[in-house]
């Protein structure tokens, strides 16, 4: 009787299971390295531009209303200064507003300086008479005067001048005289405060 010849039979699915699996981490592997390395591309990107790009500075707005009130309210008649002191009460009030915009506008704060001011400002219309009056313009005129040198010095390098012009204004009023015997002294002191608030919101400042 012949002997029959039987042939094992190779079994293909462990191979192309395994194969399969093999392809499976290798994708894994590639798409998992490109996801960190894109990050690691974003991660610096973020870190480049905080250190690149510098701190976007504030820039004011050239003619404030508010400011231009003040500069066109002294150059329009200032030869108003009377005995009730309306206009010099007036003007210390605009000039305070005024002064007070600008300071808004380069990011300065100065209400604590103001609400000292405003003090002053209102005693010269309580009585017309009172011999006091150029004490509280003198004190005003001084802690604006400052202040505006401040707001100068920080944003308005090139009106040095100008600020100094206005500090050296406020000096020039005296305490122990009347305000009407020097009118033309307060008079210059808004004037120089005028012209330097009205370069200010012409020009943009430089912080």
């Amino acid at each position: 009787m012949a002997e029959i010849k039987i042939e094992k039979k190779t079994l293909l699915w462990p191979w192309i299971l395994l194969g399969i699996a093999i392809v499976g981490i290798l994708i894994y592997l590639f798409a998992f390295n490109g996801n960190n390395e894109e990050t690691d591309d974003i991660q610096e990107d973020i870190i480049e531009q905080n250190i690149q790009e510098p701190e976007v500075k504030r820039q004011a707005a050239p003619n404030n209303s508010i400011v231009f009130a003040y500069v066109n309210f002294i150059k329009e008649d200032p030869q108003k200064m009377g005995l009730d002191h309306e206009f010099t009460n007036e003007a210390l009030l605009k000039l305070i507003n005024a002064t007070s915009a600008m300071a808004d506008e380069v990011g300065y704060d100065i209400q604590k300086d103001l609400e000292e001011v405003r003090t002053f400002a209102h005693k010269i219309t309580n009585d017309p008479f009172e011999t006091t009056h150029a004490n509280s313009i003198r004190k005003s005129a001084d802690i604006l005067g400052t202040v505006l040198h401040n707001i100068q010095s920080a944003a308005f390098p090139s009106l040095a001048s100008e600020a100094d012009e206005v500090k050296k204004a406020a000096t020039a009023i005296q305490v122990e005289v009347l305000v009407l015997d020097q009118k033309e002294s307060v008079k210059n002191y808004f004037i120089k405060s005028a012209d330097l608030l009205e370069k200010m919101n012409n020009n943009s400042p430089q912080i």
